[in-house]
């Protein structure tokens, strides 16, 4: 979403700050770092951020600050654990500020729209489902890499208005009727990207994927 330093206040910033530095800290005390021991898994999570990197510089922009982009984090999740997730969304949004897409100034409220709160809704849900729903194929590949993604583009975009909202930066009419409806259109690429993702990655590198179990989701066991 590429906010724009200037949109908001000095306290928004601190917010950003000490949220960056809470979940930050969460991440260092609980990532499962043993598994970057492993070269192919630390290639995995470089290679990551390196794609996403690509996929967020490509963004259309409707007002100042008021960028589209692909986000992927309900794959990245999945993929990689939202510790290790996280790692590669804030590579990726270093990547996009040292080509100039966006400001080192406003990097504390890009992490929050773009990596804190995408990869908080994406684990809440993955856990919603696995709880509720039965654990089958169809159902991790459908209803978390499909549905998922989309819903978690939504509540970004919602998130991201609001935002934009309390810090008096842009009308809630007019995000309401330029910006918002986007996000149904970004919502259905991201969950086709995200689909399509998962599906080739349980079914030819089952390993790759942290939330992903044969025994589970094949074998019903």
């Amino acid at each position: 979403m590429n906010l724009a330093p200037d949109l908001f206040s000095a306290a928004w910033h601190v917010f950003a700050i000490a949220c960056g530095i809470g979940v930050g800290a969460w991440v260092v005390l609980t990532a499962p770092w043993r598994r970057l021991l492993d070269g192919h898994q630390l290639n995995a999570v470089l290679g990551a951020a390196v794609i996403l990197t690509l996929l967020w510089s490509l963004n259309a922009g409707v007002h100042p600050g008021l960028n589209l982009h692909l986000v992927g984090a309900m794959a990245t999740c999945l993929i990689f654990g939202p510790q290790l997730a996280l790692v590669v969304l804030a590579l990726a949004l270093a990547g996009i500020t040292l080509n100039g897409s966006t400001e080192w100034a406003a990097y504390p409220l890009n992490l929050l729209a773009m990596a804190i709160v995408p990869l908080a809704v994406s684990t809440l849900y993955f856990r919603i489902v696995e709880r509720w729903l039965p654990k089958n194929f169809f159902v991790y590949v459908f209803v978390n890499a499909f549905i998922g993604a989309a819903l978690v583009v939504l509540v970004l975009g919602a998130v991201a208005s609001l935002m934009l909202v309390a810090a008096g930066a842009y009308p809630a009419d007019l995000l309401l009727s330029e910006y918002l409806p986007f996000f149904l259109l970004l919502g259905f690429a991201e969950a086709w990207l995200s689909g399509m993702a998962l599906t080739l990655l349980v079914v030819y590198c089952p390993e790759w994927v942290a939330s992903f179990d044969d025994r589970s989701y094949l074998m019903n066991k």
